[in-house]
């Protein structure tokens, strides 16, 4: 780390940095499937999109007990072994020679990443201002935008233009595993040595619980459809958006890298304006959540619909702008303030479980779904559709509430 920057600025930059790996193997397979399957053997997209979805069902399923391990064990000691797995992960899928494996190696990558959320939000809550953390957050948080260009620039360019085999890739990502879990050790703090007299008696003492029943209001229930519904059609873009490009439009070579990454690019301005927008004009959270969401859904419209590829790109990046990234933080903050205030890690672990769990079932899907149509399109307009009925319902149930208040 530079010398000089405070403890609180290197997280932001090593959390930042975290996501961007994530988020390059995350993306690196789905442009080079054909290459893949010239090692693998043919296979329905179906069977190309359980590769994602074995992912994000261990990721999303690690969610809460790696939240309950940092509690208990503290950041570092889960964040490292977590990142190790996900080294070894990255491997298993570089020398594999059959689909299997790679679901194999999907299911390891992901319970390895799974344990990233947890720590990475723990550490920033605790160790960043509290007037800099929305701005704070965005930035990090812009690390998955950067590493998601970057892997599908990389796949592209390198499998498909140069030539490269696409395994060399899973080594690159390998090594640049090895080299965050040095990172991470030399610059995070261990936690403080615990004084076990003191826990005896915390634990001795009766304690105020959060009911359950406060992580079920109306106004939670529709925070938690908004966010699946979010993460829905920002996973299947992820995961299909190449090779649709690719097979429906036209698209070759690098050219289906540069074009996909735009929805990560873009995302990253439209991240940081609108949630320093939300800081400044807080009582108008529910409007910007409802308002972005609405136009992340026609995005995706026009991105399908477009009848050339300028117009097709302006809705790619449009809809990196105004979509998912640009809503996560104001939704987060909603859900801040909507949360029972004993019980936000229960509260968020519950948040980030519904979202996570569409990406389980949104490439699955889509590959089903392609494999009876012949095409992805219909893909994206159910993920346009789950869009606006869950800021309707987002809508509806702030409606409500306000009237009750």
């Amino acid at each position: 780390m530079k010398k000089g920057l405070q403890y609180w600025q290197q997280i932001i930059i090593i959390l930042c940095l975290g996501w961007v790996v994530i988020w390059i193997y995350r993306s690196v397979l789905t442009p080079i499937f054909p290459e893949i399957q010239q090692t693998i053997g043919q296979h329905s997209d179906a069977q190309m999109g359980l590769i994602a979805s074995f992912y994000f069902f261990a990721y999303t399923g690690m969610q809460i007990p790696a939240g309950i391990l940092v509690d208990k064990f503290g950041k570092k000691v889960v964040l490292i072994p977590g990142f190790s797995l996900f080294a070894i992960a990255a491997l298993v899928i570089g020398t594999a020679q059959n689909l299997e494996m790679i679901y194999l190696g999907s299911l390891l990558a992901g319970l390895g990443c799974g344990s990233y959320y947890g720590a990475a939000y723990s550490l920033s809550s605790e160790n960043i201002p509290a007037e800099k953390r929305g701005l704070s957050t965005a930035i990090i948080n812009s690390g998955s935008a950067l590493g998601m260009g970057i892997g599908l620039i990389a796949s592209s360019l390198l499998v498909k233009s140069v030539g490269m085999n696409w395994q060399i890739m899973l080594f690159i990502i390998a090594g640049l595993i090895v080299v965050m879990i040095f990172v991470f050790a030399s610059v995070i703090k261990s936690s403080p040595k615990v004084d076990r007299s003191a826990v005896a008696k915390e634990k001795a003492a009766p304690k105020e619980k959060a009911p359950i029943k406060n992580l079920f209001t109306g106004r939670m229930i529709a925070s938690y459809i908004l966010y699946f519904a979010t993460c829905y059609g920002y996973y299947m873009v992820v995961t299909w958006l190449p090779s649709f490009l690719q097979q429906e439009r036209g698209f070759q070579g690098v050219a289906i890298g540069f074009s996909a990454a735009l929805v990560a690019f873009s995302a990253i301005p439209g991240a940081l304006f609108f949630s320093r927008m939300s800081d400044i004009f807080r009582t108008k959270k529910v409007r910007f959540i409802v308002g972005l969401t609405v136009a992340a859904a026609a995005m995706l419209m026009l991105t399908v619909l477009a009848p050339t590829s300028g117009i097709l790109l302006v809705g790619l990046i449009l809809y990196g702008l105004l979509g998912k990234l640009a809503v996560e933080p104001i939704l987060i903050s909603y859900v801040a303030d909507s949360a029972p205030k004993k019980g936000y890690g229960t509260s968020f672990g519950v948040f980030n479980f519904f979202g996570m769990s569409s990406s389980v079932i949104a490439p699955f899907l889509t590959g089903v779904i392609s494999d009876s149509t012949g095409s992805k399109v219909m893909g994206f307009y159910i993920s346009a559709i789950i869009l606006v009925i869950g800021a309707t319902v987002f809508l509806i149930a702030n409606i409500k509430s306000k009237k009750i208040a």
